[in-house]
């Protein structure tokens, strides 16, 4: 089999100025493509610094120096003043990953505030949330998105009823093993992630730049499908080289990357299952984990 589904999420204006296109042309030189998941409305990130004050989310931003990885300027986003619209300065970087064959998918239309409410939130203002962001993607491309990932793998049973409003083939807002059926009713396919992030492993367990690919790459699996995710703000900034050299090196061991919803075309009679909150190993918090 030898696969790896690619999944690029972008979470910040600074992402989605810089990281994507780095990462097109990282992608192009290399002849592949991937899932791009787009927060579109506010960047209000920097509203999350209030965390630090939770011991494990401070120690992931000292181990992966959060500063160098991010930049300065996101403490001052949705802070300082007011979070920009990243779909509507930024359309153009969107667009232009469109236009690159990337498959586009819906993240957020605010990131922070999804990822720090997802849990306490109505079922009525999951469904605004939804309708803003893909609303915007959907002018921004000029094709609704077949595909959504919850920001933080912050996933419930009422969340997963208010996407069947929405037109997705599939989903991937969970960690896991296999891709599976949720068992909700009309519930479309999840596909997991199943390897570790850069910001959950770095600085962790002897783990460090220099021996992050090796790392990776001992992690993948020949037999079933590897699902990776990147984020534009790290391997489309800092760890940009990193990647590259990562997809030389697996390209070269004979691995295909290929996007989740070719993935997903493969896997119409995935068996059921579920996904619960739970923690998980680099996290802060709980995270919807494949049962």
């Amino acid at each position: 089999m030898k696969e790896i589904a690619l999944r690029i999420d972008v979470d910040t204006y600074r992402g989605t100025r810089d990281g994507v296109p780095r990462l097109c042309s990282i992608l192009a030189s290399h002849g592949v493509k991937g899932t791009f998941y787009f927060s579109v409305g506010p960047d209000n990130m920097g509203r999350h610094l209030w965390r630090l004050l939770k011991p494990a989310f401070l120690w992931k931003m000292l181990r992966t120096n959060a500063a160098g990885l991010y930049g300065l300027d996101i403490v001052l986003m949705g802070t300082a003043w007011p979070g920009p619209k990243i779909g509507k300065r930024l359309a153009d970087r969107i667009k232009a990953a469109a236009d690159a064959g990337h498959e586009i998918g819906f993240h957020a239309w605010d990131h922070h505030f999804a990822q720090a409410h997802i849990d306490s939130m109505s079922e009525k203002a999951m469904h605004e949330e939804f309708r803003k962001g893909v609303e915007e993607l959907t002018r921004i491309v000029g094709y609704p998105p077949r595909t959504s990932a919850t920001p933080g793998w912050r996933t419930t049973d009422k969340l997963l009823k208010v996407k069947t409003a929405f037109a997705f083939d599939y989903n991937s807002d969970c960690r896991g093993y296999a891709p599976f059926r949720p068992d909700i009713a009309n519930t479309p396919l999840q596909i997991p992630v199943t390897l570790p992030t850069y910001d959950e492993i770095c600085g962790r367990n002897g783990v460090n730049d220099a021996n992050y690919n090796d790392h990776q790459i001992s992690l993948l699996k020949e037999d079933t499908l590897n699902v990776l995710t990147i984020h534009a703000e790290a391997e489309g900034g800092k760890c940009a080289a990193m990647f590259d050299d990562y997809l030389r090196r697996v390209i070269s061991a004979g691995y295909s990357v290929i996007t989740l919803g070719e993935a997903a075309k493969r896997y119409a009679d995935a068996p059921v299952g579920k996904c619960s909150p739970q923690p998980f190993p680099g996290r802060e918090g709980w995270l919807a984990v494949q049962e």
